[in-house]
């Protein structure tokens, strides 16, 4: 199956690089609440997953994972770095290790 986003897979580091990124409001189920609850979005654009080029979006819900990656997103500093994200845990704890990695010179 084709998709155009990235999908992160428990204990599996994906590695990925951001060319481009946006905020989304958007409204999102939440099961203890019962209801739909209004969440801020930060969306990746992203040219290489795990090495390979792509061309997709990386959707970010979680609060700490945006937080990682907000030193990064003044002046897009993060098109000068290669990115290793590893999700571990489920439910309220999951976790993610963020790992920013300089490009070099030569890197696509």
């Amino acid at each position: 199956m084709l998709m155009n986003y990235i999908e992160l897979v428990v204990d599996v580091p994906k590695g990925l690089h951001f060319t481009d990124h946006y905020w989304v409001d958007r409204m999102v189920w939440d099961k203890d609440l019962g209801k739909e609850k209004p969440v801020r979005s930060l969306v990746m654009q992203t040219d290489r997953e795990d090495g390979e080029p792509v061309i997709k979006t990386f959707s970010i819900l979680s609060k700490g994972l945006a937080e990682q990656l907000a030193p990064y997103l003044p002046d897009s500093r993060f098109r000068d770095f290669d990115f290793t994200i590893t999700v571990t845990g489920a439910g309220y704890g999951r976790r993610h290790t963020v790992d920013a990695i300089p490009r070099s010179t030569e890197a696509p």
